[in-house]
């Protein structure tokens, strides 16, 4: 009888230990018990109990909890273990910012506004395009001087947009790039309104990228018939109308969910991913100045301004490809 009563005083002092850091974690990540249990794929009741130290979770849940909290498993069981730093912008002892409901309901109706806006200036880059390809094939200098006035007008217009669009945001930009906490309600308000959008986003988010896929068909079926190059530079045409209606969709309704994931700290909004991305912005702002500067560069020395734009989607994949290298660097040193 001894040995057992033995057996259990440990085990239960290291549930006290284990206990006491899932509340902490859970209360600092803005999370009730629910929003755990449903990150965990538990029951409420089973959180409750590892909380009151009625019971301790397997090892299988203390790797998912040490990864939802960004912690190890040795600072979860082990009391001699301190918590490692993760704060990007702040010491051990520095308090997170506390956003408020306020906060809350005034950032996501900032993205919401932000959303058409944003798309549309995007839809004004694609479609500036559309008038120097049209005029392309004329071989008159009048017209495609015209069409390349109305290219620079269209573009000046879009960025504009996003530079007073950035503007209005960046009072709050603060929440897409450190990390915070919330207030009661907060996380709860922001879920349901998430769980709401979330039919509506999922429908969009197909039907932009659908319209994208489908976008290549005429120009698919002009080469195939051999048709004339004018005939092909229409179906171009049509292909970037509809890749711009495709994005626009995209972006509209993308904009609004990241609104909900920022608050929320997930998916690119979690911590590891905000660290990620403060340290890869250096890399990104001088690819992109590195890309426009050899763009300007070929396309005033050849004067072919309907051929350089391709280094556009060109430099987007590379982009995408040497970004997921650099993480893995990273990942690697750290």
């Amino acid at each position: 009888m001894q040995p057992q009563i033995l057996v259990n005083f440990g085990y239960g002092g290291r549930t006290m230990i284990l206990a006491d850091k899932i509340i902490e974690e859970r209360k600092k990540n803005g999370w009730t018990q629910e929003d755990l249990a449903q990150k965990l794929g538990v029951s409420r009741q089973s959180v409750s109990k590892w909380e009151s130290a009625g019971a301790i979770p397997d090892l299988k849940k203390i790797i998912q909890l040490a990864d939802l909290f960004e912690v190890s498993t040795d600072y979860l069981l082990k009391d001699e273990i301190e918590k490692e730093n993760t704060d990007i912008s702040c010491d051990t002892d520095c308090e997170l910012h506390r956003v408020t409901m306020e906060e809350a309901n005034a950032y996501m109706d900032e993205k919401k506004k932000a959303a058409p806006m944003l798309a549309n200036a995007t839809t004004l880059c694609i479609l500036s395009l559309v008038p120097l390809f049209l005029v392309s094939t004329l071989n008159d200098g009048l017209a495609i001087g015209i069409a390349c006035t109305a290219l620079i007008v269209t573009v000046a217009l879009a960025v504009f947009i996003f530079v007073k669009t950035g503007i209005k945001l960046s009072p709050l930009q603060y929440l897409e790039q450190e990390p915070f906490e919330t207030e009661y309600g907060v996380t709860g308000l922001v879920k349901e309104k998430n769980q709401s959008y979330q039919e509506h986003y999922s429908f969009s988010l197909a039907c932009g990228v659908v319209l994208c896929i489908l976008s290549v068909i005429p120009l698919i079926i002009a080469g195939c018939m051999e048709a004339s190059d004018y005939i092909c530079t229409l179906c171009l045409a049509v292909l970037l109308i509809l890749v711009s209606v495709g994005v626009n969709i995209l972006i509209r309704v993308s904009t609004i969910k990241s609104s909900y994931d920022t608050l929320l700290q997930e998916g690119d909004y979690t911590k590891k991913e905000k660290l990620a991305k403060k340290k890869t912005e250096t890399f990104t702002g001088v690819y992109w100045c590195l890309v426009t500067a050899i763009y300007l560069g070929w396309s005033l020395w050849t004067k072919q301004w309907d051929v350089t734009y391709m280094i556009w989607p060109v430099a987007a994949v590379l982009y995408a490809a040497m970004y997921g290298i650099v993480r893995m660097i990273m990942k690697l040193e750290k």
